[in-house]
């Protein structure tokens, strides 16, 4: 049981660790694209072409503003699941972005996604019914849903 439990403490610190990281980067990556305090040239390219295209159309607008609401939560450790979801379409799109198109970034990506996996690892009892392969209908809880009455107006 002692084995047990100090696998469990190692974990809850990583975890912790990780979350911390992984909002202090959103955060300040996201306040980055809003304030400008930390200046990056363009990148060369069809990647500079394309981060100008999102930056033209205000698009990278609502992917910082989802920086910086998922990095709060993360380091103010509330609705953790909720920042995790989140933050899982930015990191696709930003491993995506370096794997094809500015490979001189992959490695710091692929850190963040292994701290996101650290998180999600965590918190994966709150994704519980995402990875169910059928919807049990027959069940009690199932059909009290299908039975609530209807209020007359």
């Amino acid at each position: 049981m002692a084995l047990i439990e100090k696998e469990n403490l190692v974990m809850r610190t990583a975890s912790v660790i990780a979350r911390y990281l992984t909002g202090v980067i959103f955060l300040v990556v996201g306040l980055n694209g809003f304030l400008n305090f930390i200046p990056m040239p363009p990148p060369d390219g069809i990647a500079g072409q394309f981060i100008g295209a999102l930056y033209v159309s205000h698009y990278l607008w609502v992917i910082f503003a989802f920086q910086v609401i998922a990095g709060v939560l993360l380091l103010v450790n509330r609705y953790v699941p909720l920042a995790v979801a989140v933050l899982a379409p930015v990191i696709v799109n930003i491993l995506s972005f370096h794997a094809l198109m500015a490979p001189s970034g992959l490695p710091l990506a692929l850190l963040v996604a292994v701290l996101w996996a650290v998180i999600f690892v965590d918190v994966r009892p709150a994704f519980a019914g995402l990875f169910q392969s059928r919807v049990d209908r027959s069940s009690k809880r199932s059909r009290d849903l299908t039975n609530v009455p209807v209020r007359a107006n």
